[in-house]
């Protein structure tokens, strides 16, 4: 059952993952939370950074397309200024929004990688969808009312990982 919630790389923040890794791995698109993984959930705008790293995929020919539990008019608000594409209201920890966008780009289970800040819903997610993980430590240290009951949780879950998985360590990049 620990094994549910196993990202396949733990690495510090998104903006660390670079499209020579993600091609070495096979992968085409980055399927992506949004909340505290591309943006702080208090800052719909993003930063220069996050920018950046998005234009440097683009030009590398990998797609990114958000995965949100939010409702679409959350996500087109902090996403359409960004270019991406996106599935709101994704049920995770199901896999609705990552079979809809697989569907949609007609994608295999190792073209993509879904990059998140939560194990109870994004590492879960993944794992049902049998798609490689990243799991990525949230932007800012606060979160929404009801991201806050599953940080709880994820404490207990993240010690009984690291005892069963002791070589779980964050790293800085997918090396």
């Amino acid at each position: 059952m620990i094994a549910n919630f196993k990202p396949t790389w733990m690495i510090s923040a998104i903006y660390n993952v670079s499209p020579e890794q993600l091609k070495a791995a096979g992968i085409r698109v980055i399927l992506t939370d949004l909340d505290n993984t591309l943006i702080a959930w208090n800052n719909p705008d993003g930063t220069p950074q996050l920018r950046r790293w998005i234009q440097t995929m683009h030009a590398n020919d990998i797609r990114i397309v958000v995965v949100s539990n939010n409702n679409a008019a959350r996500v087109s608000r902090a996403v359409t200024p960004l270019g991406l594409e996106f599935v709101s209201r994704s049920l995770k920890p199901l896999t609705r929004g990552i079979r809809q966008a697989q569907r949609r780009l007609s994608l295999s289970n190792s073209e993509v990688v879904m990059v998140g800040d939560q194990l109870m819903t994004d590492m879960w997610a993944a794992n049902n969808a049998h798609v490689r993980s990243i799991l990525v430590k949230p932007l800012i240290e606060t979160d929404k009312w009801d991201t806050r009951i599953n940080r709880f949780f994820e404490r207990f879950v993240m010690q009984r990982l690291r005892r069963v998985y002791p070589t779980m360590t964050w790293q800085e990049d997918l090396r």
